[in-house]
């Protein structure tokens, strides 16, 4: 099932880090917690608001190593600016500070562009 909005993507993942510490008694450091939710909360914002809708979600962890999956609607690939953003001959701005923030924060980025449509983001983080 699709979350709602970044908040219950926000609850999936924290549920996902807490079983996870369950199973290994491994906490992950509080930084990484942080990172993890905000990178979930700027992934999930920006397939609403800019991608056509949230179309899947996913969360694994796997020997400290977060994966998050975020898929929407559209098939047009994020500008990757830096945190200034760049601005197009009419003055408006074409990036803001999700993208650089999900790049700074994650191991590795991936984007996917799936045969029936839309776009695919994942992305990896350390928890340790």
């Amino acid at each position: 099932m699709v979350p709602r909005d970044a908040a219950e993507a926000r609850a999936r993942v924290a549920r996902v880090l807490e079983a996870a510490e369950a199973r290994t008694g491994r906490r992950p450091t509080p930084t990484a917690v942080g990172d993890a939710l905000l990178v979930t909360s700027e992934l999930v914002t920006n397939a609403l608001r800019h991608g056509g809708g949230l179309t899947g979600f996913g969360v694994v962890l796997e020997r400290g190593v977060l994966t998050i999956t975020v898929a929407d609607a559209s098939s047009r690939l994020p500008h990757l600016v830096d945190a200034r953003g760049t601005r197009r001959a009419d003055g408006t701005a074409e990036g803001g500070y999700g993208w650089p923030l999900i790049r700074l924060l994650t191991l590795e980025v991936r984007l996917c562009l799936p045969r029936e449509g839309g776009k695919t983001v994942e992305v990896r983080l350390s928890l340790h």
